[in-house]
């Protein structure tokens, strides 16, 4: 089994911490290494094959310092001269696969999630590669832990076999409401954004629902060139390939698809109120990190690594004080930073 380790993403609800230029997945927020790091030392422990990275092109040295730095040995970095979502990403990836071996069995990863429980995730990831070994596209649906409206569900229908179950349908962020009525059905699982696929099953599924964008991602891999230690697309090819997401181009659409659902202590460390989770709690509820002073601060992010930053009778806050910009948001809307970051573009 092939992992291929996703890392396009531009991390913009971690604004100001994660930028364009070091992105959230090259950050150490919670633990000695960075997330990307993270991912690369489970699959070591899980003693798999090297693994595929794809990358914006801007981040291609961070990539190969980052597995230098933890000895970490990659098969190939991929790099995209802009970012097309994930649909094209597993394409490519998936083409460079089948140059290596005769149709190995690909593990899709993204680069930014915290999963605790390594040794079950483990055993999750050797059944869902004999399922792919029998033809199926597997998700991993993780069993939610609240309401969440910063993920998307899954609801499961019908078991396939073992522990995996065919997909009734996916379910875009809900509303605080419509998640809590997902939580309590017991049948609703979090989009984990983690896939176990063949590499040609893949393939074959994309150029059935989606023609177009499997020739336009099929001129891009052909018209790649390599570079030193890294595969170069070629811009004018891969632009042509649609922006969208393996969800919308395969998952919804396939007959194969099947979810296995998993309790692994996961989070999508995509807005700060996921990074506030990570951390060990004050009897408040409140994270401080870095030169923080409160007096009656309860359930807040506090993070102010360069400058005094005091706070006084605060509830519910993300704050991060970096030397050159300052971030306060109410709790619930951290997943709308996105829209300071688009003013700011």
């Amino acid at each position: 089994m092939i992992p291929v380790i996703l890392s396009g993403g531009s991390g913009v609800r971690l604004w100001p911490l994660s930028r364009q230029s070091c992105p959230k997945q090259f950050l150490a927020l919670h633990k000695e290494n960075a997330l990307f790091q993270e991912t690369l030392l489970a699959l070591s422990a899980l003693e798999m094959a090297r693994p595929i990275i794809v990358c914006n092109k801007d981040h291609r040295f961070t990539v190969a310092n980052n597995a230098h730095e933890i000895n970490a040995e990659l098969e190939e970095i991929i790099l995209e001269p802009i970012g097309r979502n994930t649909a094209p990403a597993i394409a490519i990836a998936a083409f460079t696969a089948l140059q290596k071996e005769e149709d190995p069995v690909l593990l899709v990863l993204p680069a930014d999630h915290d999963i605790q429980n390594q040794t079950e995730l483990g055993k999750a990831y050797a059944k869902a590669e004999r399922l792919a070994q029998k033809g199926l596209v597997v998700t991993f649906g993780i069993k939610p832990k609240e309401a969440h409206t910063g993920y998307g569900y899954i609801q499961k229908g019908d078991a396939v076999e073992g522990d995996a179950f065919k997909i009734s349908q996916f379910i875009e962020k809900p509303n605080r409401e419509k998640a809590q009525t997902l939580v309590d059905q017991g049948d609703c699982y979090w989009n984990s954004g983690m896939f176990c696929v063949k590499a040609s099953v893949y393939l074959a599924e994309l150029k059935e629902y989606n023609f177009r964008l499997y020739h336009k991602a099929l001129q891009a891999f052909k018209t790649a060139e390599e570079d030193y230690d890294f595969l170069r697309l070629d811009e004018e090819s891969f632009k042509e390939c649609d922006n969208i997401s393996v969800d919308y181009a395969v998952m919804e659409r396939t007959q194969k698809g099947c979810m296995m659902p998993i309790d692994v202590d996961w989070t999508d460390v995509g807005s700060w109120d996921s990074v506030w989770s990570l951390f060990d709690k004050d009897t408040n509820q409140n994270v401080m990190r870095g030169d923080v002073v409160d007096y009656q601060a309860k359930n807040s992010f506090i993070y102010s690594p360069n400058k005094l930053t005091a706070v006084l009778g605060v509830e519910d806050l993300i704050i991060v004080n970096m030397p050159d910009a300052l971030l306060v948001a109410k709790k619930d809307n951290a997943q709308d930073i996105k829209r300071i970051v688009d003013q700011l573009k």
